[in-house]
């Protein structure tokens, strides 16, 4: 069951207040919404990966923590941030995770592991890559960038995005058709 809206940005408010204890109090309140949207990011992943949706839960509620309310509006933009920061750890972890794979701390490993470990450098490229396209159509056009975060990763709808970024509903339309156009034709490796 949801915690009603007005109830999360009241708390997001104490927390801005420095309220140290509305953090304590609003994790139980949206901890299901952020398991959503960690689910979200990991539908992608492989199989059998060691990051799991809890552990995202988790290393992105410690980026929040960290954060310690900077400027969030309201429900929507904290939910937002916390998609922002599961982004970053799926990153992060990739990266850390391809660095390994080309020889830090280095296990032999039989060529019979090693086929069975699948795709694995695939979905770390595949991260790393939607991380470098996003971050490039970010310097191109921030607000498109911002817009796919929200909807792709963050799973917002188009109101609450409009909402959000304080724009129309018909502009977030357009500028997601764009941004995803855009997307496909640089992950594909053609020009735009």
């Amino acid at each position: 069951m949801a915690a009603p809206a007005s109830e999360i940005t009241a708390l997001l408010t104490a927390l801005q207040n420095g309220d140290g204890a509305a953090m304590n109090q609003l994790v139980p309140l949206v901890y299901d919404e952020l398991r959503r949207i960690a689910r979200r990011h990991m539908a992608g992943q492989r199989q059998g990966q060691t990051l799991q949706t809890a552990d995202l839960v988790n290393e992105a509620y410690l980026k929040l923590v960290k954060a310690n309310g900077a400027g969030w509006k309201d429900r929507v933009h904290f939910f937002a941030v916390a998609s922002s920061a599961m982004r970053s750890v799926l990153v992060d972890y990739a990266r850390r995770r391809g660095y390994l794979k080309r020889g830090a701390n280095a296990v032999r490993v039989s060529l019979s592991e090693a086929d069975a470990n699948g795709n694995s450098d695939e979905t770390t490229a595949e991260i790393v890559g939607v991380d470098q396209v996003l971050s490039r159509l970010a310097v191109l056009d921030a607000r498109k960038a911002r817009i796919v975060e929200l909807r792709y990763f963050g799973g917002l709808g188009i109101d609450e995005i409009a909402a959000l970024l304080d724009l129309s509903p018909r502009t977030i339309k357009r500028e997601w058709r764009w941004a995803k156009a855009w997307l496909y034709q640089e992950l594909a490796g053609k020009p735009p």
